[in-house]
């Protein structure tokens, strides 16, 4: 009896799937927020004088970024664990913001 479940336990563990790290992302607009928070898409970013920045592992890299420049505006950069978004994702990115420079967000 003690062997089938020593057994199950080992199994149970082999077989588990790992546990899901959160990235950390960053995002620097091109105008800088007067907000120290933003919630984008269910995440909260928190923000600084050059990027605001967040730890998550809910979404795929491209709807965080879109999400967050729909809020901040258009981005000059966004980072994932370190690693810069491509020219080409980051425009993909910058399509979803607002025209114009990041609107007037309240300073919380």
């Amino acid at each position: 009896m003690t062997r089938s479940f020593a057994f199950a336990a080992l199994a149970a563990a082999t077989l588990a799937p790992a546990a899901a790290s959160a990235a950390t992302y960053s995002a620097s607009p091109v105008t800088p927020v007067a907000a120290k928070h933003i919630v984008a898409r269910g995440v909260a970013w928190a923000c600084g004088p050059e990027a605001c920045r967040t730890s998550t592992d809910t979404s795929r890299p491209i709807l965080l970024c879109q999400g967050f420049a729909k809020k901040a505006g258009r981005l000059e950069s966004f980072t994932v664990d370190g690693r810069a978004m491509a020219a080409a994702e980051l425009d993909k990115c910058n399509s979803a913001a607002r025209d114009g420079a990041a609107p007037a967000l309240a300073a919380n």
